[in-house]
This record gives structure tokens, sequence and C-alpha cells, in this order.
């Protein structure tokens, strides 16, 4: 088994520090016209973790945005409150047990790679990707490209949060 070095990192004025505790679940590089609109970028690279795993250091806590998304259904933004940069985001598929780690607010960026391409049907037609990375159009089947490790943790983390809201309608 690798040993997994936890991972730094925050925005660029330092206010908002976060340490991650366990390796990415997967980490995807997006190319769809919504994140290019956002990041002003031709895609973004999120790194996917146990929402529990990403710790804020100082007890900063980052404001959330919820936005507009390409599915309709939006998404929450966490942005640090002094410069307003993303960290990371929550989609719905998800919930807020997952977060999407904008990997360039890593100390070191490069730690992570992108496991997958999506939505490569909007890529910029420069881009190129490398052959040994898998490619879809849009997203892609969770069981059929996770791997086992992953997609059990993913599972382990989402079935807390069945547990965790049956608790809280049981005590209305």
């Amino acid at each position: 088994m690798t040993t997994w070095t936890p991972l730094t990192g925050g925005c660029p004025c330092l206010y908002t520090r976060y340490t991650i505790t366990e390796p990415p679940l997967i980490t995807h590089c997006c190319h769809c016209t919504w994140c290019q609109r956002e990041t002003g970028s031709a895609f973004c690279i999120n790194a996917l973790f146990p929402a529990s795993s990403v710790v804020h250091l100082d007890k900063r806590e980052p404001i959330l945005v919820t936005t507009p998304s390409l599915s309709g259904k939006g998404q929450v933004i966490a942005r640090c409150p002094k410069c307003f940069v993303a960290v990371w985001s929550n989609y719905p598929g998800g919930g807020s047990a997952i977060r999407f780690v904008r990997a360039g607010t890593l100390d070191k960026p490069g730690s992570v790679k992108p496991d997958v391409h999506i939505y490569t049907g909007a890529k910029a037609e420069w881009v190129v990707i490398p052959q040994d990375v898998e490619t879809f159009e849009e997203f892609y089947d969770v069981s059929k490209v996770w791997g086992k490790e992953a997609d059990q943790r993913r599972w382990e983390v989402l079935e807390g949060i069945k547990r965790a809201r049956s608790a809280v309608v049981e005590k209305e």
C-alpha cells in the first residue's frame, strides 16, 4: 500500500489555509464551458476528497457562495473571505460530503494529476490530453471509472450522510 503524505494549500493571501489528510478519490480535469468561464482558463483541475479530510487551519472557514452550474442544480463554491479565491466546491451529487479541491490552491499543485478529462466536447482545440488518461465527452459512470478502493471510500462517505440525515429526521 502506498504511503500518503498530507497535502497543504490555501488561497494566495494565505488567510484561508487547509490540510488534506487522505488521498483523493479521483482527480478531474474539467473542460466544460462553465469551468472555463469561472476560472478564466481552458480547464479546471479538481481533486475530490471526503469533506472530513479537508481540514481548515486556524478556524478560518471560507465563505460559501452558491452559483449556477451546467447541471442546473448549482454548486457551492468555498472562497477565502479576504481575497475571494475559490479553494473548493461542492456539487449536488456528493453534496457537502465531497469537496472538489481546486488543485491550483495546493502548495504543490503538481502533487495531483488528472485521472480523467471530462467534458472534452468543449475542450479548447489547442489543449493536448495525454494518451494514457481516460477522456469523456461529458461526465462518466462513476461505478465504471473509479477504482475499487476509491469507490468504496465514496460509498462510506455517502452512507454516513444518509445515517446523519436519518438521525435528524428521527429527532424532528
